[in-house]
């Protein structure tokens, strides 16, 4: 199973990142596709979850109003579209695939934490200037 991330970077308090994870290797539709940050010293935290299953989503209380989700159906891909970005929002973002999260699980009920995740991919950086 690989999950590519692509899309980190740079960017003022206030703007905008897009987050793609491509997943190859397990059956797309079978599994949760989630997101997950952690910032330095701070626990990995469950920032939202998609199931192609049904288009299910649930995103953490932090990017709730400012965060959206999206599918490349080519790519088998999720993308993560994060807006009104803040300082708080910098981390190391993690792509990651749970059956537990995924349409014979919970379905993306919420977002679910580190115990439930079956696979990870490397991570990318979002740093966010004040």
């Amino acid at each position: 199973v690989q999950l590519v991330e692509s899309g980190g970077g740079l960017v003022q308090a206030g703007g905008s990142l897009r987050l793609s994870c491509a997943a190859s290797g397990l059956t797309f539709g079978d599994f949760a596709i989630g997101w997950f940050r952690q910032a330095p010293g701070k626990e990995r935290e469950g920032v939202s979850c998609f199931s192609a299953s049904d288009g299910s989503t649930a995103f953490g209380s932090s990017g709730k109003g400012r965060f959206t989700l999206s599918e490349d159906h080519a790519r088998n891909a999720v993308i993560l579209q994060m807006n009104g970005l803040e300082p708080e929002d910098t981390g190391t973002y993690y792509c990651a695939a749970s059956w537990a999260l995924g349409p014979y699980g919970r379905n993306c009920q919420d977002v679910g934490t580190s115990n439930d995740v079956d696979f990870w991919g490397i991570g990318t950086l979002v740093t966010v200037s004040a």
